[in-house]
């Protein structure tokens, strides 16, 4: 770079220190950090930025911050943070420098970040947040006065404003976490570590040493909830974040619809007991390659999805009959309540695929809490404003089916599949009760099964998806090959959503 010079012919010395500053700052200013950070396998915060923004689009605020207590040193005092644009559309962007003091958190970059967050609240930015460190610095925390410390309570306060994003990329600890948490989205890496306390504060408190992964490696997080998406590497988690970013703006890239809507017709078994994978119905209907399963590790009685129907993005909420007959559990509905509020903070349409016996029953079913987490789910469905379009593909069965979708949810459309089954209560269970005395009185366990049988047929044919039709039960019965173009007609009646001053609702960090 050119020395600046005055007329004189002289360098200015106030201009020369700050280019100076500025240039030690970058990677190439930087090069044995670099290598460190390299050598964990891991991406710098700025080559990060590189993959997440549009090239030339960063413009960085407080890139010359310095830890606040006197001697130290740190490049943007660990946090690197600025104005961006992804796919041409404005965001904040916000990244824990691992290479400066382990990413902790101080009373400088505690400022940054308050006025970073301070700035998407204001104009309605989105936040990727990159989430390396290891919660806050002790040096820093021992002779720096931080006074107040907005962060965190800023951040909840974009809970349904605008799309949040947080990436774990290796270790995200304390603070770190807590931002993780309040994330819309949170994308890990496969082989970081997370947790509310660290090794030192769970040593202090239960007498044991263990390292960060041990305490809470990525995958306990995907068993438990927590993450949303597993990335494989850094690149990969970058490349999640900006594909999940996408579906709050127009689409760009062509529409491609499936090329075979009749293999519709085949994915619904013939026998009602045999399961099938309920995303094969997805793929079948919306635009090739843009579903987005969110958990998809979790709450695997349901499905959740962010996808496109002619271009539209829509959010779909899809009983999965491989996982415990599509019975509804405390995971599934605790999974379906939160996805609901995240389409109708956001105005997504909802499209609801039912195939549920009901909600889960047992012991066990009890002492998860499904009596409160399944009013949760209904209660979500029920006050959200987003519109809901219903597909009944077989069974439609109690309670389940009347949080999923039916009638009094008052969905735009209704339509079932002729696979569909409609009843107050499982067919089988039913019969049991209407029956009880007539299969009592038959000694012979063969005959009383057969007897059993027999009636559940009969039973069938009465709640048949024609039956149904028929009582107008159901707004229509279709073919499953024109479901895709029935579903794109429907959104096209339906008005646009108001535009809104401030937040429509909140998304519960659960």
């Amino acid at each position: 770079m050119a020395t600046p010079e005055a007329a004189d012919g002289e360098p200015r010395p106030e201009l020369e220190r700050l280019l100076h500053a500025r240039a030690a700052i970058t990677d190439a200013g930087r090069p044995e950090a670099v290598a460190r950070q390299h050598a964990r396998g891991r991406l710098t915060v700025r080559e990060a930025i590189d993959l997440l923004a549009d090239p030339g689009s960063f413009i960085e605020y407080g890139g010359l911050a310095q830890p606040a207590v006197a001697g130290m040193q740190g490049a943007a005092d660990g946090l690197v943070m600025g104005t961006a644009r992804i796919d041409d559309r404005p965001v904040d962007l916000v990244l824990y420098d691992y290479t400066v003091h382990g990413g902790t958190q101080s009373a400088t970059n505690h400022r940054k970040i308050s006025r970073m967050f301070e700035h998407a609240l204001r104009h309605r930015l989105p936040v990727v947040l990159w989430l390396e460190g290891g919660g806050a610095r002790t040096h820093d925390m021992r002779v720096a006065a931080r006074g107040s410390t907005p962060t965190f309570v800023t951040f909840a306060r974009l809970s349904g404003l605008v799309p949040t994003i947080g990436i774990v990329p290796s270790r995200a600890f304390a603070g770190q976490a807590n931002l993780a948490g309040l994330s819309d989205l949170l994308i890990a890496v496969r082989d970081s570590a997370m947790g509310l306390g660290g090794p030192p504060l769970v040593e202090a408190a239960l007498g044991v040493r263990l390292s960060p992964e041990e305490i809470g490696p990525a995958q306990a997080h995907v068993h438990s909830g927590v993450v949303d998406l597993l990335a494989d590497d850094d690149a990969h988690a970058i490349a999640l974040a900006r594909r999940y970013l996408a579906f709050f703006a127009p689409a760009t890239a062509p529409v491609v619809a499936p090329p075979d809507p009749l293999a519709l017709r085949r994915l619904v078994p013939a026998n009602p007991r045999r399961a099938y994978d309920v995303r094969k119905v997805i793929t079948g209907l919306v635009d090739v390659d843009s579903m987005l399963e969110i958990r998809p590790s979790w709450g695997r009685a349901m499905v959740t999805a962010l996808a496109r129907l002619e271009g539209r993005t829509v959010g779909i909420l899809a009983n999965q009959p491989m996982h415990g007959a599509g019975a509804i559990d405390t995971p599934a509905a605790v999974k379906a309540a939160r996805f609901v509020q995240l389409c109708d903070a956001y105005d997504i349409p909802l499209l609801l695929l039912c195939d549920t016996p009901g909600l889960m029953v047992g012991p066990e079913a009890e002492r998860s809490g499904l009596v409160r987490h399944s009013a949760r789910m209904l209660s979500a469905i029920a006050n959200a404003t987003t519109p809901i379009m219903t597909v009944v593909l077989r069974k439609a069965y109690g309670l389940g089916y009347y949080i999923m979708g039916s009638a009094p949810l008052d969905p735009a459309i209704l339509l079932a599949w002729p696979t569909a089954e409609y009843g107050g209560m499982g067919l089988e269970g039913a019969i049991s009760i209407l029956h009880r005395d007539e299969l009592a009185a038959i000694q012979d366990p063969a005959q009383r099964a057969e007897r059993h049988r027999e009636l559940t047929a009969a039973l069938k044919e009465e709640h048949t998806a024609l039956m149904a039709a028929g009582k107008y039960l159901y707004d229509d019965v279709i073919d499953p090959a024109d479901t895709r173009r029935i579903l794109i007609d429907t959104l096209r009646t339906l008005a646009a959503p108001a535009p809104r001053g401030g937040r429509k609702r909140v998304i519960e960090p659960m």
